[in-house]
């Protein structure tokens, strides 16, 4: 009985350290969100003289906030939208339709996850420029179909072929097409994965910072890392400002799973037991 009691103790101990240890990078930014440059130098674990919300303001106005927000939802929603929308459609065709070219074509997709995008930056950033298909969040979304494909269609994949082929059997009988055969009996069962890359691809998009540094050139249609890092300059930087508009930058995707919690609790426990 006492062994059970001090490994419990034990787990306790060990599970509030693990949540300091993921908080205190937090903490520190919003500590330091409150205070000046000068200050943050000299003490950075410092706890702020006053709740001066000053540098929000200042941070607010110079990342033109509301603008930068509306180009990382526009951004992020577009490009979540097209991925899953594209590489379940393909997943699925790769899965039921039995072509040997679709085997190397599904390996290919595998493959090219192991490239590296820091591989690919200058060849990227010449040929598209060189074409004029950069300064654009349209094309940042088109982009990030591209990087996106591979690892969402290797998910896909992988969960249509547990799919038992008898369901779309009935349904051909009955006279549905292949296009209604997917939407309304594959997709839907889709859903506890599409929650799952959903995630991540929400997470991944919102906070990129290199591929829109290559893509965006101008000031409207920056995306809130892109308008972060204007704090940061060569010679010096606006810690406190810098620190402000980080806080602003996490506060959106805070609301989104405080929002969503309960969904996608649920999809990443229906994908995992599925």
């Amino acid at each position: 009985m006492k062994l059970k009691a001090l490994k419990k103790i034990l787990m306790y101990i060990l599970s509030t350290a693990l949540l300091l240890l993921f908080i205190f990078p937090f903490l520190v930014i919003i500590i330091n969100s409150f205070k000046s440059r000068v200050t943050i130098i000299q003490n950075p674990l410092a706890l702020p003289e006053s709740l001066s919300f000053e540098n929000y303001i200042q941070a607010f106005k110079a990342m033109n906030f509301p603008t930068a927000l509306m180009n990382s939802i526009i951004v992020t929603t577009g490009s979540v939208l097209v991925i899953v929308l594209f590489s379940s459609m393909f997943a699925y065709f790769l899965v039921r339709w039995k072509w040997k070219i679709n085997r190397y074509i599904y390996l290919t997709i595998v493959a090219s996850m192991i490239i590296p995008f820091q591989s690919l930056m200058i060849p990227f950033v010449s040929i598209y420029g060189g074409a004029g298909l950069l300064d654009s969040k349209y094309m940042l979304m088109f982009f990030y179909l591209g990087f996106g494909l591979s690892l969402a269609t290797f998910i896909y994949h992988g969960f249509i072929k547990g799919i038992p082929v008898a369901l779309e059997e009935a349904a051909v009988i009955e006279g549905a097409s292949r296009l209604q055969i997917f939407w309304k009996i594959i997709f839907p069962i889709l859903k506890p994965i599409t929650s799952t890359i959903v995630i991540l691809d929400v997470l991944w998009i919102w906070n990129d910072f290199l591929l829109p540094s290559l893509v965006i050139m101008s000031a409207e249609d920056r995306t809130i890392p892109l308008s972060t890092f204007r704090f940061f300059g060569t010679y010096t930087s606006d810690y406190g400002l810098a620190m402000a508009g980080l806080v602003l930058a996490i506060i959106p995707i805070i609301i989104f799973f405080i929002i969503l919690q309960k969904q996608i609790i649920r999809g990443v426990v229906e994908g995992a037991v599925k």
